[in-house]
């Protein structure tokens, strides 16, 4: 067992994410780096200042921009969209990882009569004409149909038979999403993009519970330090309830993919991937290279899988506040945290504003005992620069202006 002390735990954590010291990742081919090690960042279309997983990109990434994700999806294939922790991208070879799902979405569209006969008009469609949205897809009328693409079933019922007929093959892996415009997805058949010894891969899983475990390990790498506790960073795990999970938790340790990690002041055993005790080392020796950052992270960032972790943690309490009647707010709408060195700072409301003319700063709240340093501000200021530029603005607003 390890012991750290808090200030270890929160820079072994952020150095693992790369928000610490210098960047651990730059350019295009630091973004798929990142999303590797992290396994899967979860997608959401809301664009206020860019989408969520932009925002966990440009927060890690030197030099990121919204284009490299976009290449990294639609033209060199390295990522692709399918739902992991709810709807996420995630790197390409792990495709035969979720074979399971796969299957069980085509055993599913068996139970909807004449589900079939559209995904066979969709694909016959596709292959002549190439990629296609619902809109565009020739198919009319409805269908009563459930969709798989959230494989924790919060909906169904009665939909457009394109989408339908779409949204069944992109599930079970016969489409994939070939491009986006905006929020809408044009689906093309994978076999066209993706290699066929990968598409024939075979389940590399030979149970559910050897699957669990490498969800779950996953999951723990891409926070950095998890506790065994019930948590949204275990989020569309099938089947991994409390047993499942400690049973996950023993045979990781047994197999010792993972090591325990005492931090003092927290009554709970952390964990971290036996891998990462390099990178732990470094902490502990004090070899943290580079000066402090200040980064805004996205509200569904990796790091704040597990918010009640993270109060403990840093002391630092969020809420995503996107789904809160007005009324109710503390903050706002989109509110994004704001990290600086090893320690939250505070949060930030930022708007992208007249087709991306300019970032306006509606709002900035600091921490209680958060002092306002040259330093500081300058960080910040710097940050918000940086911002602007991902966002494809040439200047900032401050909420004084």
């Amino acid at each position: 067992m390890i012991t750290l002390t808090n200030r270890q735990a929160r820079q072994f954590t952020l150095r693992k994410q790369g928000l610490l010291g210098t960047y651990r990742f730059e350019g295009k081919q630091g973004a798929l780096e990142y999303v590797r090690q992290a396994g899967c960042i979860q997608f959401d279309p809301v664009d206020v200042c860019g989408r969520n997983s932009e925002l966990v990109l440009q927060s890690r990434v030197k030099g990121f921009t919204k284009g490299m994700l976009y290449a990294l999806l639609y033209e060199d294939r390295g990522l692709v969209d399918y739902p992991d922790k709810n709807l996420s991208i995630w790197p390409v070879e792990d495709w035969p990882c979720f074979a399971r799902y796969r299957r069980a979405a085509r055993e599913g569209g068996r139970r909807f009569e004449g589900l079939d006969a559209l995904e066979e008009q969709a694909v016959s469609w596709l292959r002549e004409h190439g990629p296609a949205s619902s809109d565009s897809l020739p198919i009319e009328g409805e269908v009563y149909w459930h969709s798989h693409i959230h494989w924790s079933g919060n909906w169904g019922g009665k939909s457009n038979a394109a989408r339908a007929a779409l949204e069944q093959l992109y599930s079970t892996g016969e489409l994939i999403i070939h491009h986006k415009k905006g929020a809408r997805k044009f689906y093309d058949l994978a076999e066209k993009y993706l290699p066929r010894t990968l598409l024939e891969a075979p389940d590399p899983f030979p149970d559910d519970a050897a699957h669990q475990r490498w969800r779950v390990l996953r999951r723990i790498g891409a926070v950095g330090l998890m506790w065994n506790r019930p948590s949204d960073a275990w989020l569309n795990i099938p089947g991994l309830k409390a047993e499942q999970r400690k049973d996950a938790f023993a045979h990781l340790l047994e197999e010792e993919k993972l090591s325990e990690i005492r931090v003092e002041g927290m009554r709970d055993m952390l964990y971290c991937l036996t891998a990462d005790l390099p990178l732990l080392e470094e902490v502990r020796s004090g070899q943290v290279p580079g000066g402090k950052r200040c980064e805004l992270l996205a509200p569904l960032d990796c790091l704040l899988w597990d918010r009640r972790l993270i109060r403990e943690l840093f002391g630092f309490d969020y809420t995503w506040e996107i789904y809160t009647p007005q009324p109710k707010r503390k903050y706002g709408f989109y509110v994004l945290p704001l990290l600086y060195g090893n320690s939250f700072a505070g949060r930030v409301e930022a708007v992208a504003g007249e087709g991306g003319r300019y970032l306006l700063v509606k709002h900035i709240w600091l921490e209680e005992g958060v002092r306002r340093t040259k330093a500081f501000d300058a960080a910040l200021e710097r940050c918000l620069r940086r911002f602007a530029a991902f966002n494809g603005c040439s200047r900032t607003v401050w909420p004084q202006e």
